[in-house]
């Protein structure tokens, strides 16, 4: 094993045993790192600490002459980032090379971000008056009152929720654990499908599982994807939504009305807070846009 390989295993041990990364993120880190030895090879490079800056930004040129798209792009300089901040902890640089190599704008492009009045109009759809609706309309409300993933909201169960507090516990990436106030309207729809929804969808079975489907099981993330679809369609929003459009608009939708970027950070369970400025300028160019509106001189 050469010295390169040494110290990318290194850091990918790092990773997941410090850090608690996912198998999918290492695996995603993994390539991208194997790709710049590869490169650095290709330029005659034996040890790590005879990288810089130019090397850097050659090999990512290079990347974008193989064909790689800005997003593909983005995502190997952030791991490079987090490479080469490793290796100054370890004392293996003075300084990092990568600081302030900047992230190409077109790579951190976000799907679609719902207004608060799309979201209300959204949270309408459901069927109050079914079982099915009162679930439905307690998932996608808990959905964005508390920026969850897709996978967090299926796999809650009955337990992760205190609604006498107004809280959620959420196991996220990385089994890392995080705690999330969720607001009186979802306490409201939750406490009213668990109590009036829940047990007819339960029917004689028993389920440790918050929102349930058929057999006590819970409903797959294809399945709530394929619904919230439906919603949206009725609801007359032209906007293409999934799951993660409203743990967007969540996070967004806080940033504008003022809230502090790192409780964002904390509540959307991003590791890096670089992850979490990218709503920044969601929120900005938001903001921008309502200047320009409504302002008389914008």
């Amino acid at each position: 094993m050469t010295a390169l390989d040494q110290i990318t295993d290194k850091y990918l041990y790092f990773l997941a045993f410090e850090k608690g990364l996912s198998g999918k993120t290492i695996e995603s880190y993994s390539r991208d790192l194997s790709r710049y030895l590869q490169f650095l090879r290709q330029q005659g490079v034996k040890h790590i600490s005879d990288t810089d800056t130019p090397v850097i930004l050659k090999h990512l040129i290079s990347l974008r002459e193989a064909g790689l798209g800005s997003k593909s792009c983005a995502r190997h300089l952030v791991c490079l980032r987090g490479f080469y901040r490793f290796l100054v902890q370890e004392k293996v640089f003075a300084y990092d090379p990568a600081r302030h190599i900047d992230l190409p704008k077109s790579g951190l492009k976000l799907p679609d971000v719902l207004s608060v009045a799309e979201v209300d109009l959204l949270l309408k759809m459901p069927d109050a008056n079914k079982p099915r609706g009162k679930r439905n309309a307690a998932m996608i409300e808990l959905l964005y009152a508390a920026g969850l993933r897709v996978s967090e909201l299926v796999n809650l169960e009955l337990l992760d929720v205190n609604l006498e507090a107004c809280f959620v516990r959420v196991l996220g990436k990385g089994s890392k654990e995080r705690i999330i106030p969720i607001g009186t309207h979802a306490r409201k729809k939750i406490d009213e499908y668990i109590k009036n929804a829940r047990p007819l969808l339960l029917k004689k079975n028993m389920s440790k599982h918050l929102f349930v489907a058929r057999a006590g099981k819970p409903l797959s993330r294809q399945g709530f994807w394929k619904l919230l679809k439906q919603y949206a369609e009725k609801a007359g929003i032209k906007k293409k939504i999934t799951p993660h459009s409203l743990r967007h608009s969540f996070a967004s939708h806080l940033l504008e009305g003022g809230a502090d970027l790192r409780a964002v950070q904390v509540m959307l369970g991003h590791v890096d807070i670089s992850t979490t400025q990218i709503y920044t300028h969601v929120a900005r160019e938001h903001l921008k846009q309502m200047h320009e509106k409504y302002h008389p001189r914008g």
